[in-house]
């Protein structure tokens, strides 16, 4: 089971190749994976096969991994950031 410490973080990094360091909140991390998993053609890898619905899928992205490939040789990468205040 993922370590919860890691998602109580204020802000994730997201790496979308062509595009700049993009920092987002929790929630607008989930928003943007359920923007790209919804757009997502190929089968689905198995671990996130066994949900049923995009939201389940998505959380369970976020919590267990940090990289999806979108299209062969294009991955989005996601990091919990601690920002100094």
């Amino acid at each position: 089971m993922a370590d919860a410490t890691m998602y109580s973080e204020d802000m994730f990094v997201l790496l979308v190749p062509g595009a700049g360091e993009t920092f987002l909140e929790p929630d607008e991390l989930l928003a943007k994976l359920k923007t790209m998993l919804a757009k997502y053609s190929a089968p689905l890898p198995r671990d996130l096969q066994k949900f049923d619905s995009l939201d389940d899928q998505v959380k369970h992205l976020r919590d267990t991994a940090c990289e999806f490939e979108v299209s062969p040789g294009v991955s989005w990468q996601w990091y919990a950031v601690r920002l100094e205040k």
